[in-house]
């Protein structure tokens, strides 16, 4: 329950990071906020992490469009698979991978 809420959270200020014009939000300033955002998530607990992540693609479908499309890919825009397989070589080759096939 309370990853949903965390989640939900995440994801308004990720979407707001994402999609605000330029001239409403310095592009820098919105960088560095969603580099910021990484790295603490990359340093919670992680079975909290997993629920995160696992909480994204559900609370998506609340959202439309482009909104939508972020808040599903936030794990991926944010690295938190790999934050999540940093102990494990064989996982982290495996999301390299994918990664490099997708883009």
């Amino acid at each position: 329950m309370i990853a949903m809420q965390v989640a939900s959270l995440i994801a308004e200020y990720y979407v707001f990071l994402t999609l605000t014009d330029e001239e409403e939000l310095n592009l820098d300033t919105a960088v560095k906020m969603s580099e910021s955002l990484a790295d603490h998530l990359e340093e919670m607990d992680k079975v909290f992490l997993r629920e995160l992540v696992n909480a994204f693609p559900i609370i998506a479908e609340g959202y439309s469009g482009e909104a939508q499309e972020v808040v599903r890919n936030i794990a991926r825009s944010l690295y938190l698979e790999e934050a999540l397989a940093a102990d494990d070589p064989v996982k982290l080759a495996e999301l390299e991978a994918l990664r490099d096939a997708r883009d």
